[in-house]
This record gives structure tokens, C-alpha cells and sequence, in this order.
């Protein structure tokens, strides 16, 4: 039925699998049609720590079955077109229940980010996974990625004062936004989010999701 990619007895795997729910490493596909929204959730995957779309599989969990080997095209051309850099996508095809087939797509966590998907408008946007959600990626986390990646044979930066007052700053507030710690600091725009950016990139500040926005944090580790 499936030239490109044979079929192998799975019932009970991936009934272990929707039990699991969606949540930040898996996602319910019920159909792929739209190879630019599939490219959403590559890129978001990509960008945390990988994760696997199981297509065929309703919302509700409920197996139907993937309709078409089209839709192994259409993940190839999300990962490979619709994405920069592309994503090796590993697919696999499980038999279920009355002949139905479910196909297991698994990103691996990008070893260069950010993944950026392109856009209907020709723009390009990196998305981060956040529970069950794919979630647009804070502009600032874009950067420190990409310096993460300019600077990875770098010594570090020196501490300067406005850099000390804005961790200082993070350990007294918790989370906060950047306009908030801009405040706190008296520092502006421009300076503080170079320091988000440099301390991001060297791990010492996360982002964290807490709807509807992303906030600064301090990573204890």
C-alpha cells in the first residue's frame, strides 16, 4: 500500500503513545495538508528537544488512519523546503487496528538553532514547543541562539555594572518581562536587551512560556 515506507505491525506502541496525550514532545495529526503549518511544528520541536507528530491520529486520541502516501511528501517538503536550515525528519509507518496506518514522524532536536519555517508572506519565523502548543519564538531567544552559535569557542564576557544590576535584578523579581527589568534597572532598551541576549546565549537566563508571553528567569543550574 505504502511503496516508500513498509508498514510494521505497532497497535500497542502507539496506543502507548496516545495515552501519553500531546504535550511538549508529541503532537495529533489527524491529516497533513498544509506543508507550511506542518513546518510550525518542525521548527518548534527543533528548537526545544525534539519531538514526534503522529499522523493519522485524531485530537481526541481516536486512530483513523493516514489517508494517502502523499502525506510522507508533505512532511519532506515541510522539513526540507518550508525550513531553514532543513530538519532530517525520521519516519516510520505502524499497522493498527483494521488495517489502519499511523505514521510516526520524529524531529530531532536541532543541533544549529534557530529553525526558522517560512511564512505564507515569505517571512521567516523560528517557533518553540511549549506544552502542547507551538509557540512563536521571543525575538530575543533568536538571538542568543545565534550568538550561542557565534561564540561557542569564546572565553565568556567580563561583568560589567549594568550586567550585575540586571541579574541582581532577575534574583530579587523571579520571573519578569524585559520591559520590567528595564524599569528596575534604569537601563535602556538597547542595553538591556544586549545583556538578555549574552547572558542567554551563555545559559546563564532562560525564557519561560507563561501565557500569553515569554519571561526572563534565572537559570539556577
Amino acid at each position: 500500500m505504502y511503496k516508500d515506507l513498509q508498514a510494521i505491525r505497532g497497535k500497542f506502541y502507539i496506543h502507548r503513545l496516545i495515552d501519553e496525550g500531546e504535550h511538549e514532545h508529541q503532537d495529533f495529526k489527524f491529516k497533513i495538508s498544509d506543508a507550511r503549518k506542518i513546518a510550525h511544528s518542525i521548527s518548534a520541536f527543533a528548537n526545544n528537544d525534539g519531538g514526534r507528530l503522529l499522523v493519522g491520529v485524531k485530537d481526541n486520541g481516536v486512530v483513523a488512519g493516514i489517508r494517502s502516501e502523499e502525506d510522507l511528501h508533505v512532511i519532506e517538503a515541510a522539513a526540507t523546503v518550508f525550513c531553514r536550515p532543513s530538519v532530517e525528519v525520521e519516519m516510520q509507518a505502524f499497522l493498527c487496528e483494521e488495517g489502519a496506518v499511523v505514521l510516526r514522524a520524529s524531529i530531532p532536536k536541532a543541533s544549529r538553532r534557530p529553525v526558522e519555517c517560512k511564512e505564507a508572506d515569505g517571512s521567516w519565523r523560528a517557533y518553540y514547543r511549549v506544552a502542547d502548543e507551538n509557540i512563536v519564538a521571543h525575538p530575543l531567544m533568536v538571538k542568543a541562539w545565534r550568538l550561542m552559535e557565534e561564540s561557542a569557542d569564546s572565553g565568556g564576557v567580563a561583568y560589567s555594572a549594568p550586567e550585575g544590576a540586571l541579574l541582581a535584578a532577575l534574583g530579587r523579581r523571579g520571573p519578569s518581562s524585559v520591559e520590567e527589568l528595564m524599569v528596575d534597572t534604569h537601563l535602556s532598551r538597547q542595553t538591556a536587551e544586549d545583556i538578555i541576549v549574552r547572558m542567554a546565549s551563555m545559559g546563564m537566563i532562560t525564557f519561560e512560556y507563561h501565557s500569553p508571553c515569554f519571561l526572563l528567569t534565572l537559570n539556577n543550574q
